[in-house]
């Protein structure tokens, strides 16, 4: 299927899907005419990079654990040992942004409950 295909069955743009193949998370082939074909499977595939992505995982880590991934009902699970650990490093980073985050907010919560109230309302 051609990239518009793509993109309507998946609800992205096409702009989306070439960014997903400029970070080499989708490998179309290329006709001879120059445009792109892609296989059943990137429907599939497209699916999994948008989980992924909302799991907030950066493109580069997507393209390492992709190939890993298999359907666990409505969730996806890896397949290979080494990718899970892949998986708790970046939950891990996760984690400690945010808690990074809640110590900024609570200092910054702090400032303004000590700011006067007539300098806030200005």
């Amino acid at each position: 299927m051609r990239i518009g295909e793509l993109a309507h069955r998946t609800g992205l743009s096409t702009r989306a899907l070439r960014y997903y193949e400029e970070q080499g998370l989708l490998r179309p082939r290329r006709q001879p005419s120059g445009y792109r074909e892609f296989d059943e499977s990137a429907v599939e595939a497209v699916r999994r990079i948008r989980i992924l992505l909302s799991a907030g995982l950066p493109t580069r880590v997507i393209v390492e654990v992709l190939p890993c991934m298999t359907e666990a009902g409505s969730y996806l699970a890896p397949t290979c040992p080494e990718m899970a650990d892949d998986l708790r490093t970046e939950l891990d980073r996760m984690r400690r942004d945010i808690a990074e985050r809640e110590a900024a907010t609570e200092i910054l919560a702090s400032i303004l409950a000590e700011a006067p109230h007539e300098q806030l309302a200005g």
